[in-house]
């Protein structure tokens, strides 16, 4: 006998902010439908700050020790133990995430396990060979290439952004930022990510002395707010912002540039319609932001080897007093044909295995 939705037990792993901000609507759309909801979340970045105040019963773990394949499988193993304890405890009807380790337990004990992912499977092959192989379904946009596990794979037209900066889910407001920056001012987001996933392995990013260059160029126009996971020179230190975790994305909305090597903020400022600008060696590999890039013209990718093409660029957008009109233009058509996320894997949840296509959903999630 299948359970009701009044009783079903739904685990969420997060291992990254931009994965909370993923589920978190999903998480209160699951529970309003009556399930019980879990989240299990593994230290990264500002990911523990965002969710100090989170409504749902969570279970934190420390962050992997270690950025050597080494301490990645010390980390897996780690987790595996961890989480199956939390299973045994918990017992889910079914569980959700980005983590391999949700795939490998949900096989060993029974329990079907949903991974979400924007990125192409040829590009994080060690996510494929160890997490797609053993889950019960991998959920992926459509641009994205699946090859070898189109079996496993559901396509929907969104992004993961649109799970939550979606305008049915997000409103910017500029008073929630004012106590942190000059919000009636121009100002620029410039975003340095540490690099340092097991997919980021001898990839690059914006060195501190382009940083200085760039803001050298943007300071005449605007501030210059500075989030970064790695650490900064007196120069860039200067400008890290203090804005929390929690509002950021409004401060993304009201940017007139978004400038960074981290392809997840690239594609919020794109949904948001803030002109963005990102510069790492994923320039051309992943699906999703060349969609954004070449079809919609929502965000622009440079190659780590092409750092004057950056500069010309920035230079280029900062003398065009239509930027940012042009960009939400764009944004508007891209949302047209884009769905709102959040009600197509919450419906996943509550519904699976009985969903069969993404055309006629059951319920829409409530705005507010």
């Amino acid at each position: 006998m299948h359970k009701t939705n009044r009783n079903k037990r739904i685990l969420l792993y997060v291992g990254h902010p931009a994965h909370y901000h993923n589920l978190k609507w999903v998480a209160k759309s699951l529970q309003d439908e009556g399930a019980e909801v879990l989240f299990v979340a593994r230290q990264k970045d500002v990911l523990f700050k965002l969710m100090k105040n989170c409504p749902f019963e969570t279970i934190f773990l420390p962050a992997r020790d270690g950025d050597s394949k080494l301490g990645l499988i010390q980390s897996v193993l780690q987790r595996e133990w961890k989480m199956l304890t939390i299973i045994r405890r918990f017992r889910p009807d079914i569980m959700a995430g980005t983590d391999i380790v949700i795939a490998h337990l949900g096989s060993l004990l029974g329990i079907p396990s949903v991974l979400i992912n924007e990125d192409d499977l040829d590009q994080v092959p060690l996510f494929a060979r160890y997490g797609v192989r053993f889950c019960s379904l991998n959920l992926a946009p459509a641009v994205c290439r699946v090859q070898g596990y189109e079996h496993k794979t559901q396509l929907y037209d969104s992004y993961h952004e649109l799970a939550y900066l979606h305008p049915e889910l997000f409103s910017p407001d500029k008073d929630l930022i004012r106590p942190y920056i000059r919000a009636d001012e121009p100002y620029f987001i410039l975003r340095f990510a540490s690099l340092t996933a097991h997919h980021d392995d001898g990839k690059k990013g914006i060195t501190d002395d382009l940083a200085n260059e760039l803001i050298a160029m943007l300071n005449n126009h605007g501030r210059v707010y500075i989030t970064s996971e790695r650490a900064l020179p007196e120069s860039l230190e200067q400008y890290r912002t203090s804005i929390p975790p929690e509002v950021m994305h409004h401060a993304m909305a009201f940017a007139g540039l978004y400038i960074g090597d981290s392809q997840t903020m690239a594609a919020e400022a794109a949904v948001l319609g803030t002109p963005s600008v990102r510069f790492n060696d994923f320039v051309g590999k992943l699906s999703y932001l060349d969609e954004l890039e070449h079809k919609y013209e929502l965000t622009i990718g440079i190659p780590t080897d092409r750092p004057e093409r950056l500069l010309q660029v920035v230079g280029d957008m900062l003398r065009d007093p239509q930027l940012k009109d042009s960009w939400s233009a764009r944004r508007w058509q891209m949302l047209s044909e884009k769905k709102n996320l959040a009600v197509i894997w919450t419906d996943v949840l509550l519904h699976y295995p009985y969903r069969q296509s993404f055309n006629d959903l059951r319920f829409a999630i409530p705005n507010g």
